[in-house]
């Protein structure tokens, strides 16, 4: 009896602490305060000395993790949700939700584009160069590419200086600790999202994004979608991507191509 009796009082105080223990190691550290250069702009990148890019995982997003008006990427039977479709666009998008994907261009090593390059496989780095007012948005994913993001106050380019691309034109501002850039001028040749929803657009696409980083490990990316050719009104979706400590990965879509069960409509995501 004498030996139970002591040991209850250290069995309680080892309970008593094991409680707090096991939610301490349950607990998910608090984020670092957002990184600013001297000057007080928002570093998107690692601080001096560090390394890291932003981690967009396989690229899928769920309605766990997006916020939108009406939708970005949701169970395909509920096709209505998806977005203010013009009728063709929904009928376009049923038809590749019908095909598993089969003919999405990014397998075939087609940049990823407008939205799609803050959900593709492996990653991003945004590269401020104030010397030379611009920003660059650069894909570890696919063919690894970059985009430019001019911060020098220049206007789009218009009628004949209109050369449509991938990325298009983008010109930014800052609206306090948030990047604010304006884009048009795409071509028609990617999808604007992944499978299984392959989001259409047309040349009239006009992008709206707000980028920032309320802390160390969080980049917010949120875009409005304005394409009177797909949409019958302007859409927001917006979503959080992690950072990450590692170096992006080396990978080149034309060497090593990862994604080829989409080139079949094939299961992989």
């Amino acid at each position: 009896m004498r030996l139970i009796a002591r040991l209850v009082p250290v069995l309680l105080l080892g309970a008593s602490l094991a409680v707090p223990i096991a939610a301490q190691r349950a607990a998910k550290p608090a984020a670092g305060p957002t990184p600013h250069w001297p000057d007080r702009r928002v570093n998107f990148g690692p601080l001096p000395g560090g390394k890291g890019h932003w981690n967009t995982g396989v690229g899928n997003l769920s309605e766990a993790n997006v916020k939108m008006d009406g939708a970005f990427l949701v169970d395909p039977k509920d096709i209505d949700r998806i977005a203010p479709f013009q009728p063709w666009a929904k009928a376009l998008v049923q038809y590749r939700l019908d095909t598993r994907g089969k003919d999405d261009p990014h397998p075939r090593c087609i940049p990823p584009a407008g939205p799609r390059q803050f959900n593709t496989p492996y990653g991003l780095e945004i590269v401020d160069q104030p010397e030379l007012k611009r920003m660059l948005v650069l894909s570890g994913g696919g063919s690894r590419s970059w985009r430019v993001i001019y911060m020098d106050g220049r206007p789009h380019p218009a009628g004949d200086d209109v050369n449509p691309t991938y990325y298009g034109h983008s010109v930014g501002h800052w609206e306090k600790d948030t990047l604010v850039v304006d884009t048009v001028g795409f071509n028609e040749r990617f999808w604007m999202t992944r499978r299984p929803t392959g989001m259409v657009h047309t040349d009239m696409l006009h992008l709206i994004e707000h980028i920032s980083r309320p802390d160390f490990n969080t980049l917010r990316y949120e875009v409005t979608i304005d394409d009177p050719g797909a949409y019958t009104r302007p859409w927001t979706a917006s979503w959080n991507i992690p950072w990450t400590t590692e170096e992006v990965e080396e990978y080149f879509c034309q060497d090593n191509n990862k994604d080829t069960g989409q080139l079949v409509g094939g299961d992989t995501p």
